[in-house]
């Protein structure tokens, strides 16, 4: 099977800068990949270049077989887009704003299609109300079902989930779920830890470069080959200074910290606590989260001046 999308060392400067750096990739039919990075890590101009928006610098990408180069103009009707601010039009009601845009992508019996759109995404007893009194939650809805419009087998999603709430935040992904086990492919951008979390595979995306891709338990086997304890009753700054301690940061009401190899077991990092002047120290393992992971991969970027 042919992949959905293919990218193989697409790059695009502007000028002097490179927002976009020898990225390579695929994604095969039916998966849900994600792009995680933080804001300006090159997320959404990957995304414009797959979709025609953007001429690469640099690279070769093919989406659904067609080249972005070339064949722009046919990938677009064919692949359903989510931007970050998705255009609805405040003053129209619901289904007016999918009526619109149904005959903006042609679609044929178009007040049946914006119906079966309403039910997927579970606002038909909003459909007459206007969108400017809608909340932030079910905008985000409408946009995805504006999207969904024309039937596409593949759809971009870029920061989807960006300043809802948690509650709508997972009932988004209910629906993305439900978009995938019915055959589409969902290619989707974030800076939310927790939300990666959701996709089949993983990209990390940091200041321009595609540092990882894989699922994520392949993810912590990887590049996770430390320990990492929860350790409570003791400084965050006497851990950061000891020997064998890679690294520690604040978690909840205590210190999530990561060990070299073979540096600690849970009775010798205690002990060596109780030795700086912890009496009351309490430490456990703690399991590894993509946050350790992407903290790792940065970490290393950034220390090698990328």
């Amino acid at each position: 099977m042919n992949p959905a999308i293919y990218v193989h060392d697409l790059t695009k400067k502007f000028g002097d800068f490179t927002a976009v750096d020898h990225v390579s990739f695929t994604v095969q039919p039916g998966e849900i990949v994600g792009y995680l990075g933080p804001n300006g890590s090159g997320k959404t101009t990957t995304i414009r270049m797959l979709l025609g928006l953007l001429q690469p610098t640099d690279g070769v990408a093919h989406v659904l077989g067609l080249d972005i180069r070339t064949q722009a103009e046919a990938i677009r009707p064919r692949v359903g887009y989510m931007s970050q601010k998705f255009a609805l039009y405040n003053e129209l009601t619901a289904a007016e704003n999918l009526d619109f845009y149904a005959g903006v992508y042609g679609v044929i019996n178009r007040r049946r299609r914006v119906a079966e759109v309403l039910e997927l995404v579970g606002l038909v007893k909003r459909s007459q109300e206007r969108v400017g009194g809608l909340a932030a939650g079910w905008r985000q809805r409408l946009a995805l079902a504006a999207a969904l419009l024309h039937r596409p087998s593949l759809i971009f999603l870029d920061e989807p989930t960006s300043g809802v709430d948690p509650n709508a935040r997972r009932t988004f992904w209910d629906l993305i779920y439900e978009l995938a086990e019915a055959g589409t492919t969902i290619f989707v951008t974030t800076h939310y830890m927790d939300e990666a979390e959701y996709c089949g595979r993983l990209g990390i995306m940091f200041r321009g470069r595609l540092l990882a891709m894989d699922t994520l338990p392949a993810l912590k086997e990887r590049y996770l080959d430390g320990a990492i304890w929860r350790i409570e009753g003791a400084l965050l700054a006497t851990l950061q200074a000891m020997a064998g301690i890679i690294r520690a940061t604040l978690s909840g009401d205590g210190v999530r910290a990561v060990t070299a190899p073979g540096a600690y077991t849970a009775v010798s990092l205690r002990s060596a606590l109780e030795a700086q002047g912890f009496a009351d120290v309490r430490v456990e393992a703690a399991e590894p989260s993509l946050e350790d992971v992407f903290i790792h991969l940065a970490g290393h970027k950034a220390a090698a001046g990328g």
